[in-house]
């Protein structure tokens, strides 16, 4: 089972001491994101976690607790955004350089194959324009590239309310261009998330965020896993079990589609319990719990050398 921490949520920048508390406590309670009186109880032990994913824009909170986590037994890795927007776009985050500084210091401790970053979701407006983006990414390159393995982009996406529009086809070719020409520059492997468009010739590929062959590098055995069917359809991320929930980020990242409303967001946050079994709140007692199978995707114990294809960054 991998876990997921969080698409909905950044767990490791505000709710560190719960989630470790969770994995103290053996179990954790999520409810459906559409129907409270649903809720999953998630049974959790390094012997059913083949990973845990987590994604953040700022991981530092975490770090008191990453060697406690290992000695656990549990294995993970991060996919860390850093876009340099401005405030106009996020808040309550800190700034490039500081999040540059973060992601260095993590790759000095735990590695840098646990260390993804994220260069995503990239948006055209007139303040933030291609050269823009291509001017902010060749600086992190600079930094960021003996730090990591490989780097992912996306472009934005028009879900429902979304103030932004989707990318024309010749902005994405023009985008791809230059950013394959820098990462090569850096000897940076570059992906794209749930992408439609192929952008091979540039040097890009199709990656999965939550990589079967990533983790299998990290954990030394195959995992036998399929495509996550629930999320989109271009999406190669294998089946995840998410932990977190919706509308309690206070980010305020405009282009969010999990964090709602800034008020909403910081009411669930002034409601967290950092020993609760759910990330928000407390049951109120007309739930419907049901226990959710804790199965290890481990297909057999191999060696770490023996795993055809070991991922590499590549």
């Amino acid at each position: 089972m991998i876990i997921s921490a969080s698409r909905r949520t950044d767990i490791p920048a505000l709710y560190p001491e719960w989630f470790v508390n969770r994995l103290k406590a053996g179990e954790v309670l999520v409810p459906n994101p559409y129907n409270r009186k649903k809720v999953k109880k998630i049974f959790l032990s390094p012997e059913t976690v083949d990973c845990i994913v987590f994604w953040t824009k700022n991981p530092e909170p975490m770090l008191p607790y990453l060697k406690e986590i290992r000695e656990m037994g549990y294995e993970y890795y991060f996919q860390m955004t850093i876009t340099d927007y401005d405030e106009d776009m996020e808040l309550n985050l800190p700034g490039t350089a500081e999040s540059m500084a973060t992601f260095l210091l993590m790759s000095e401790r735990i590695g840098k194959e646990r260390m993804d970053w994220r260069f995503d979701p990239i948006i055209l407006t007139e303040k933030y324009s291609i050269s823009y983006h291509l001017e902010r990414f060749e600086m992190m390159c600079n930094w960021l590239h003996d730090a990591t393995t490989r780097c992912i982009i996306s472009f934005v996406d028009a879900y429902k309310d979304c103030p932004f529009r989707e990318l024309k086809e010749e902005e994405i070719i023009e985008l791809a261009g230059g950013l394959g020409k820098i990462a090569r520059r850096y000897r940076l492997p570059l992906f794209t998330c749930a992408e439609k468009v192929n952008l091979e010739r540039f040097g890009i590929g199709h990656s999965a965020c939550i990589d079967k062959k990533k983790i299998g590098s990290l954990t030394g055995y195959r995992l036998d896993l399929k495509k996550d069917t629930g999320q989109r359809k271009e999406c190669r991320c294998v089946q995840s079990v998410d932990i977190g929930m919706y509308h309690t980020c206070i980010h305020g990242c405009r282009y969010c589609y999990a964090s709602g409303s800034p008020e909403n967001a910081r009411n669930k946050y002034q409601q967290h319990d950092p020993d609760s079994p759910m990330l928000v709140g407390n049951l109120k007692g007309d739930e419907i719990v049901t226990e959710r199978a804790s199965v290890t995707g481990r297909d057999m114990q191999i060696s770490l050398f023996d795993l055809p294809g070991m991922y590499t960054g590549f």
